[in-house]
């Protein structure tokens, strides 16, 4: 079985995104490296998130956890300087990363990456720094495959107002949801991981810093992990991948599990 290789921008980002995909395919027998670029804290390096992403990735059933050791650019309009012996990574020479990661890809034999649409899903600046690196990443290992994880635009511009009105969502407008992730007329795989769902909801529930403190999106985390099963499964249980140079075929799901 190829080695799968998931190239993340933050801890949590990796179930939120990618961790039904994960679980499933390490449950066929392949093996799964998740690289993440961040350690997910904006001021000091933490050495939790880091644990706590260790403990996520044991849930999923991945052999391996990198950290490429950028510190994570943050949200906001303003980017921070860089923090004591870190590198921003929006800040970070794309190609310099771009060659570590690749040397990860050549030494795991991966035939498979895993990484973010152009947008970076909603636009986050170290998300699409992830978009970059690891298309020119994949390009420098060669002869890799390259998923990039995404939602379905139109649900994501549709769920919107509903989303406001509950208080979960302050920072993005209307204009950033219909921009986010990508239009169904360019997702590639449509991967149902609703078997994968107590398996998910743990993993997720490994991240415990994300979850503390009284931020809407602590709230929203703590929200997700109280979820009976069935229902994470109907809100998580699907995943979706756009594959650059592949036509989606209508009606029809495609699984990255097959090579």
């Amino acid at each position: 079985m190829p080695t799968v290789l998931a190239f993340h921008a933050h801890p949590d980002d990796e179930v939120l995104l990618t961790g039904g995909t994960l679980a499933k395919l390490a449950d066929e027998g392949n093996r799964v490296v998740i690289v993440m670029a961040t350690d997910g804290m904006v001021g000091e390096a933490c050495d939790r998130r880091l644990a706590e992403l260790r403990a996520s990735a044991r849930v999923l059933g991945a052999a391996r956890v990198v950290h490429l050791g950028y510190a994570d650019s943050g949200h906001g309009p303003v980017l921070l300087p860089d923090p004591p012996g870190r590198v921003r990574f929006a800040r970070a020479d794309p190609e310099e990363a771009a060659e570590k990661l690749a040397g990860i890809i050549r030494e795991e034999r991966a035939g498979l990456v895993l990484s973010y649409d152009p947008g970076g899903g909603y636009g986050h600046r170290d998300h699409v720094q992830v978009h970059r690196v690891g298309a020119r990443a994949a390009e420098l290992a060669g002869g890799v495959r390259v998923l990039e994880a995404t939602l379905p635009r139109e649900a994501v511009a549709w769920l919107y107002w509903p989303a406001r009105l509950l208080g979960l969502v302050k920072r993005f407008d209307v204009r950033d949801a219909r921009q986010a992730g990508s239009p169904r007329s360019a997702i590639t795989h449509r991967v149902d991981v609703r078997r994968y769902a107590r398996q998910k909801r743990a993993a997720l529930a490994a991240h415990v810093t994300p979850h503390t403190g009284s931020a809407r999106s602590a709230r929203l985390m703590r929200l997700l992990i109280r979820l009976p099963v069935p229902v994470f499964a109907a809100v998580l249980g699907r995943e979706w991948f756009a594959e650059a140079g592949r036509r989606p075929v209508r009606g029809r799901s495609s699984e990255p599990g097959r090579l």
